[in-house]
């Protein structure tokens, strides 16, 4: 008997939910029940970043595409401005809109709408031109060097001798905020003077390796260090600096996620370069490179855009690491704060990786972030690019689908390769067992 009452209320009220699920009531659903749905219908699961507790959803059954899992998360997303990501064939992540990303189907497209823009050398550097232009005015990097201190006081530190190469720290005044000074702090990496003879096939000179940070703990790291050390037993000269806000930049500016990170770190790159050809005797000006990963992949692109701009030397060979992609700007201020993306029209980070063509240029991906692309969209594209002059094979890929988003061993090997090959470096002197991995105070200047 009881169990024929309760089968009965259930029913009832089965129906009252029905009743009011009606064009009156907006086809209401929670938020919660509908994720429910879906995962059972889909056989999936759904990870959300925020709180769904008392979220509505209208006219939620009639978002459902029983033919795709895809185009109902869409439907569903957009009412709230969500997305969402796939994280395994199982697992979706629902996130609040994301300025700086787009899946891959959206870079797909951005490629093919730029590339209708020019079919050839002219039509390109046209582009290249007013991309070149408009960059440099939306970062507003020429007031800010404006207001950059003009004559900077530089502390370096003593050199440190190891096997093969030496270090030594360096800073440098930027800008004066409040009346207090804002610096650069970085790190020389250079060959010692007693492998001259084995460094390189150009003499005395090296080349300068200019090496923007990207967003792992800190320019300390056992990686950053193994990669300069090479690199500098191989012949070549490297300066690394801190992000903002990382490092001993951290008790000058602060929180490193905001948008005056982006041209502050822009500047970093471009007056640390600037003192370098002026300061060392030992640089082969033309043979000048940069080098970084992820968030310093970015830097890398857009200090290889900006140099020529302001009268320096041209930049001869880059290696974007984990970086380029047309779905993604990076997600972080420093990278995208100021709105360069949206330069002539939009673009994306494989169009300004491509304004570097007709020079050597390494793109390192891999199959675990979002330059699991890179093979099948951006570098074809980049390709025809270079292809304009004939050049087709000064732009490379190394692509890694087994790993995930690190500077690793094997994205140092492949570095390793490229900058041998196109700044003739001896390859056989990176051996990393070689290189002392030193602790971080040693690594920081000591402020006079």
């Amino acid at each position: 008997m009881i169990k024929e009452i309760l089968t009965t209320l259930l029913f009832c009220l089965s129906i009252s939910m029905q009743a009011q699920n009606t064009y009156e009531g907006r086809y209401t659903r929670p938020v919660s029940d509908v994720a429910k749905d879906i995962q059972q219908r889909f056989g999936i699961k759904l990870r959300f970043d925020m709180d769904t507790t008392g979220l509505q959803l209208p006219y939620a059954d009639y978002r459902i595409r029983p033919w795709s899992l895809e185009q109902t998360l869409t439907n569903v997303c957009k009412y709230f401005d969500w997305n969402w990501w796939p994280r395994n064939n199982r697992l979706y992540r629902i996130s609040r809109y994301e300025y700086y990303r787009r899946h891959d189907d959206e870079g797909q497209a951005m490629l093919q709408y730029l590339s209708t823009l020019y079919d050839k050398k002219d039509s390109w550097e046209q582009r290249r031109s007013q991309l070149v232009k408009e960059v440099r005015q939306r970062l507003a990097i020429d007031r800010f060097l404006d207001s950059c201190i003009q004559h900077p006081r530089v502390v370096i530190g003593k050199i440190r001798k190891h096997d093969g190469y030496t270090t030594q720290n360096i800073s440098m005044e930027l800008i004066e905020v409040s009346e207090k000074k804002q610096h650069i702090f970085g790190t020389i990496y250079a060959p010692t003077k007693d492998s001259f003879s084995q460094r390189s096939k150009k003499g005395a000179f090296s080349p300068l390796i200019i090496c923007p940070d990207g967003h792992w703990p800190s320019r300390y790291r056992d990686d950053e260090q193994l990669r300069l050390g090479c690199l500098a037993r191989m012949g070549a000269v490297c300066v690394d600096f801190d992000l903002y806000g990382y490092g001993q930049s951290a008790a000058e500016v602060g929180e490193h996620a905001v948008v005056r990170a982006h041209v502050f770190q822009a500047a970093c790159g471009l007056r640390l370069l600037e003192w370098m050809l002026k300061n060392r005797s030992d640089i082969d000006t033309t043979r000048i490179g940069i080098c970084g990963g992820s968030g310093g992949g970015t830097h890398t692109v857009l200090l290889s855009l900006l140099a020529e701009t302001f009268g320096m030397p041209r930049i001869a060979a880059i290696a974007p690491v984990v970086h380029v992609a047309s779905h993604f700007d990076g997600g972080c201020p420093c990278e995208s704060g100021m709105p360069v993306q949206l330069s002539c029209g939009g673009t994306c980070e494989a169009e300004l990786a491509a304004t570097f063509a007709p020079r050597p240029l390494l793109l390192v991906s891999d199959g675990g972030d979002w330059t699991h692309t890179t093979p099948q969209l951006e570098f074809p594209f980049i390709q025809r690019i270079y292809g304009f002059y004939d050049a087709s094979t000064k732009v490379e890929n190394v692509h890694l689908p087994a790993e995930r988003h690190d500077f690793g061993p094997n994205k140092r090997e492949a570095v390793y390769d490229f900058f041998s090959r196109v700044f003739s470096l001896d390859r056989s002197r990176a051996d990393e067992s070689k290189i002392t991995i030193q602790p971080e105070e040693n690594l920081k200047t000591i402020m006079q």
